[in-house]
């Protein structure tokens, strides 16, 4: 009596099982079909920030591939298989100066002879992280250069017109295109260089204002806007605790009340800090995709920190 039920639910069973199949193969046909479609040119980014800005200027026209991913850490990165089979297929290579890239950059030229690495750098005077202004201009070529430069507003304007330059040089067909692209997005740079500005007021101040940060991230971003950035870090690493017992004393006495912080890093320091000076700890992620917006948020915790 109980065959025909148990026929039944093996042929619901069944059925089930074979719609299963049937709608994931129409999913993996179209997601194949899709990728066969698309003839946009591939290029590779190393940051997120550098995604931001390339679509800004290229549209829809190309296919941005990043190489760090959110939260990775662009000093000690290493590509995965799948990327480095992306970046085969890739025509341009921008290039930011990241330290990973000084061991990777020469791997994918091996593995793609047609890649054309831009070095977006280019008319950027870099400094190291530790800058003196007494170091002499040979020095600082000797020494680690701070990579950085994608925080700065006025020096994303010239990353920018080295992406379009790169863009128009080797697809001519959509150079208006990526020129009036570019128009738009230098309208928006200069909207956030000033909005910043405004924000944090400094402009006219005597001497730069201070704010700390567990990681010299900003040292591009101080200089554009007359501030003075107070690392935590000690030459990539956590202070000794000496050296964080100096640096409680001197953030007690410029009464800063904002430590940022980046996911890619230990906080370990930075709450020890927080806590013997009752700063708040604010999340500042100089790797972040929304670029403009991540900045605006930045000037606003640091104004926040003088209060």
């Amino acid at each position: 009596m109980y065959l025909p039920h148990i026929r039944g639910c093996l042929l619901n069973s069944l059925n089930k099982i074979i719609l299963f199949f049937i709608v994931n193969l129409v999913l993996l046909l179209g997601t194949v079909t899709a990728c066969l479609a698309s003839k946009n040119p591939e290029v590779v980014v190393s940051i997120l920030p550098q995604k931001f800005f390339v679509e800004q200027i290229s549209g829809d026209l190309i296919n941005v591939t990043v190489m760090v991913p959110p939260g990775a850490n662009p000093a000690t990165y290493e590509p995965k298989p799948r990327q480095m089979t992306r970046l085969s297929r890739a025509s341009l290579y921008f290039a930011i100066g990241v330290p990973f890239e000084r061991a990777w950059l020469k791997r994918f030229k091996s593995a793609n002879p047609n890649l054309i690495i831009v070095e977006t750098w280019r008319g950027i005077e870099r400094y190291p992280i530790t800058y003196s202004r007494h170091l002499s201009h040979k020095t600082r070529k000797a020494v680690s250069l701070d990579p950085h430069i994608w925080l700065s507003p006025p020096l994303v304007l010239i990353q920018a017109r080295n992406i379009l330059t790169a863009l128009c040089a080797k697809y001519p067909k959509w150079s208006e295109t990526f020129k009036t692209n570019f128009s738009s997005f230098a309208k928006r740079i200069i909207q956030v260089d000033l909005s910043i500005m405004k924000i944090l007021g400094t402009e006219h101040s005597v001497s730069p204002r201070p704010f700390v940060a567990f990681h010299p991230s900003w040292g591009y971003f101080a200089r554009a806007y007359n501030l003075r950035q107070i690392a935590i870090e000690q030459e990539g690493k956590e202070p000794k605790p000496s050296q964080l017992l100096k640096l409680i004393k001197d953030i007690k006495a410029l009464a800063v009340k904002v430590i940022l912080i980046q996911p890619q890093f230990s906080q370990k320091s930075a709450k020890i800090i927080a806590e013997a000076t009752g700063a708040r700890l604010v999340e500042a992620d100089p790797l972040a995709l929304e670029w403009d917006e991540n900045l605006l948020n930045v000037a606003k915790g640091i104004k926040e920190g003088w209060r």
